[in-house]
């Protein structure tokens, strides 16, 4: 069988493990950084809170951004879609029509965005899925090298983007003082300890900032992500990705080796306060993630360490409801709805606690998965997607049970 023939066979029942742990590794990541901005309006008014201002705190911003800062959004983005083409599948499995079924999840997952960016947290990165979504849904039979070639220009034309601002536009000219952008950092802070109205309008008010970003950097990088997704579902790169150890050991050679001293750079030269921090970051950014994956994978396939895809895999299942249960979890712990925090953690601290919130969410994720089939975002989204209520099968039927299987097919993912 062909490679070309094999992309467009509907990928067998039985659920790929690896890419749920994989989903569940991107959102820990996701998490230590978007922490740090539920936390403190500091961070996004691009300036570091005075009060932690020590050698801890200074060390703690750099890890984060040097090992997590856009790392971790590609490889969500990435799997976005992979999963995308388990859709595909599971539609050829049901006999449904495609285009229609994901355009209603598209417009699901924008609606679910827009609530999550008015209620929990003002850095959203659903919507900007969701219209992108449509970008790679037009483009979803489009031959692998048009997908290859596409994602290059992508990231070559952004790249470009950002020299050219980074050479030629002034920053100062748009952007506040330091010491207006502190005093604004402030305020914005102590708005977070006000009332739900104060929260709310918090979230709205960075709406133009959400939207600047996500046409000049998060969308790009996104369709880039979406379109190498949907090769590596194509050619079943997970299938047996685990067995390539000479890959693997490949891929962390040259990942870490380009990764690594990008992700220094960008810290070195202030992150996302610097637009040729940016420009290195978006081209190393990539070789670190797959460094990353490189590395999961052979952790997860040693014998040592498969309870590392057993804890990871039911996050990443349920991936929706954790990104937004994270988003909760920032609402109850930092705002004046919940326990007030903001403004009172030091990075370090920040740090400890995503690891913290993640490992309940782990354990959480397990407890659920025993009990139900979806994670409750997901049953809304897939109600929504199908436009109909997911039903129970025939043999759950006979025996009076819920279908709540142990194992799903990819295309629920």
């Amino acid at each position: 069988m062909n490679r070309r023939t094999a992309a467009q066979e509907p990928m067998k029942t039985g659920r790929v493990h690896d890419v749920d742990a994989l989903r569940g590794f991107a959102l820990l990541g996701i998490f230590v950084v978007n922490i740090t901005f539920m936390a403190s309006a500091y961070p996004g008014n691009l300036v570091h809170d005075p009060s932690f201002s020590t050698p801890i705190d200074a060390a703690a911003r750099f890890l984060v951004a040097a090992l997590f800062s856009m790392k971790f959004y590609l490889l969500f983005s990435f799997l976005f879609g992979y999963s995308f083409v388990l859709q595909m599948d599971a539609a050829k499995r049901a006999g449904a029509a495609f285009v229609p079924r994901m355009l209603r999840r598209a417009v699901g997952l924008f609606v679910i965005g827009v609530g999550h960016i008015v209620l929990l947290y003002g850095g959203d990165v659903l919507t900007t899925y969701a219209v992108v979504c449509l970008v790679l849904l037009a483009m979803h039979q489009v031959r692998d090298r048009t997908a290859l070639l596409t994602t290059g220009i992508i990231y070559g034309f952004v790249t470009l983007s950002l020299v050219i601002s980074a050479a030629f536009l002034d920053r100062s000219m748009f952007m506040p003082s330091h010491d207006e952008a502190l005093l604004g950092a402030a305020a914005q802070t102590q708005a977070l300890l006000g009332s739900l109205a104060d929260i709310v309008g918090q979230h709205v008010a960075g709406l133009d900032l959400l939207v600047i970003q996500a046409v000049s950097l998060q969308g790009p990088t996104a369709l880039a992500m979406f379109l190498l997704g949907m090769v590596a579902a194509r050619r079943r790169v997970f299938s047996e990705l685990g067995n390539q150890a000479t890959l693997l050991r490949r891929t962390q050679a040259i990942g870490f080796a380009v990764g690594l001293p990008g992700g220094v750079l960008f810290a070195v030269m202030g992150g996302d306060t610097n637009t040729w921090a940016t420009a290195a970051s978006v081209v190393t950014a990539p070789f670190l993630t797959a460094a990353y994956v490189a590395t999961l994978i052979r952790i997860m396939h040693a014998p040592w360490g498969t309870w590392v895809r057993t804890a990871l895999a039911p996050v990443g299942r349920i991936a929706l409801t954790n990104y937004l249960g994270q988003s909760l979890a920032g609402i109850v712990l930092f705002t004046g709805i919940g326990l007030g925090l903001a403004g009172q953690m030091s990075p370090p601290v920040l740090m400890v606690l995503a690891v913290a919130v993640f490992a309940v969410q782990t354990l959480i994720s397990a407890w659920w998965l025993k009990r139900h089939r979806y994670g409750p975002a997901e049953y809304v989204l897939r109600c929504f997607t199908n436009w109909s209520r997911p039903g129970r099968t025939l043999a759950d039927t006979a025996r009076g049970v819920d279908a709540h299987p142990q194992r799903t097919p990819p295309g629920e993912q």
